[in-house]
């Protein structure tokens, strides 16, 4: 059987084999690759994994596949397609009024996800903390393991008006080793939109500290019930120490294409660059063009110019279907503002109709779903740190997406019935 390479002895050698099993013991395996598996095994309904089943704008697709048949298939430049990169400034002026350099502050990435990757890595490493909300997107935890620095958390608490951001709950998690602030609004799991109040508090820590903002802002265009995303880079003092994320994935339905981007100062996207270029270098060529289409449609007046904005609507529409579908079969839910998802708490029914089967908690009820109920969903511990404050308050709670088609989650509601039976 062949063996693992391994290091030279010696004591740096000896260190750096050290260093990186504990990171990597970090770094959990992803929830979603195995709530999927089980869809798949059990023919249940995935309303575990966020990803439309459905396509995005016809006039995006058409022009994807247009840069393919032009011969748009080999490496673009590695800050990406500068089209899309201008693309990117006007979205950012139209919808916020922030004036970002197209050729030194922005930069193309594989997605939100790489971004986000790049720039904890490129900013903080042993020594420092990444603050974050929690719960907190899974890929968070793992890659501030991957770099050395620790991971600290404020926890957001469910309220009659959806999970919120405690007065005073950064300022408490925040300390002198604080480097990045890692935001996400609107937010996953939750679906929460920070108010200006919330970020306000968040600024007045990140300026207190001396920290760096990074957002993942990829739901931007997904609000529901008046709520507005509201960027902290625009608030007094934030433009200066913010980097902000965002992709066309969500806005746009295409998940798989892994088109996102970084703005800010040049001297932080200079350094995400620094890292991005020795991960990716460069993504998706063809895309990209087809996503600067994307993001200049609604200042047109073609067919799509309204995507943004229908989907918001459908997506509200079906968020009601599921919530309604969620609290009949026994649960409670905390109504989100944005996002895909919908949190609901199975405390009722774990005490409840559920009370003999031995099922205690949200993971085990998820493993157990689809034979109860033919529906996959994933437990907000997913989303926790294993023993925090939010992990134990969140035991028995459950994430389910609601970006299927009506059809899809009108049928999810029916199976989920028969757990109130």
């Amino acid at each position: 059987m062949p063996t693992s390479p391994t290091l030279p002895d010696g004591p740096w050698q000896r260190a750096a084999r050290g260093a990186g099993l504990l990171r990597a013991a970090q770094v959990r395996p992803t929830i979603f690759a195995e709530m999927t598996a089980l869809a798949q095994q059990t023919g249940a309904l995935n309303l575990g994994q966020g990803f439309p089943d459905g396509d995005g704008p016809p006039s995006v697709l058409a022009a994807a596949q247009q840069a393919i048949a032009d011969g748009v298939n080999q490496y673009p430049p590695g800050s990406g397609d500068p089209n899309l990169r201008r693309a990117i400034a006007a979205h950012q002026q139209r919808h916020y009024e922030l004036d970002v350099d197209p050729d030194t502050e922005v930069l193309v990435t594989t997605g939100a996800t790489e971004a986000i990757a790049a720039a904890v890595l490129a900013l903080a490493g042993p020594g420092d903390e990444v603050l974050t909300l929690e719960p907190f997107y899974d890929s968070y935890a793992a890659i501030i393991g991957l770099s050395g620095a620790t991971h600290t958390t404020a926890s957001l608490q469910p309220t009659p008006d959806g999970f919120r951001l405690g007065a005073g709950a950064l300022q408490q998690a925040a300390t002198e080793r604080t480097r990045v602030i890692l935001l996400n609004s609107p937010h996953n799991p939750t679906g929460a939109v920070l108010s200006a109040d919330e970020l306000a508090a968040v600024a007045a820590v990140a300026a207190e500290r001396d920290a760096i903002v990074v957002t993942d802002e990829v739901y931007e265009h997904l609000t529901y019930d008046g709520a507005a995303h509201l960027p902290i880079a625009t608030l007094p003092g934030m433009a200066e120490r913010t980097l902000t994320i965002s992709s066309a994935g969500k806005s746009f339905a295409v998940t798989g294409w892994k088109i996102g981007w970084v703005c800010g100062p040049a001297e932080l996207v200079t350094a995400v660059r620094s890292v991005k270029q020795f991960l990716t270098y460069t993504t998706g060529a063809p895309f990209q063009p087809a996503v600067a289409l994307g993001l200049d449609l609604e200042s047109g007046t073609g067919p799509d110019a309204s995507w943004l904005t229908d989907q918001a609507v459908s997506l509200a529409h079906r968020r009601d279907l599921l919530s309604a579908g969620l609290q009949a079969a026994g649960m409670t839910t905390a109504t989100p503002q944005g996002a895909y998802f919908v949190m609901a708490d199975a405390a009722p029914l774990l005490t409840g109709p559920l009370a003999g089967a031995g099922i205690g908690t949200g993971a085990e009820l998820c493993r157990a779903l689809p034979e109860l109920a033919g529906v996959v969903a994933v437990p907000a511990t997913a989303f926790t740190s294993p023993g925090s404050t939010a992990d134990l308050a969140l035991a028995t709670w459950l994430r389910f997406t609601f970006v299927k088609s009506e059809q899809t989650i009108a049928e999810a509601v029916a199976r989920l019935a028969r757990l109130s039976a």
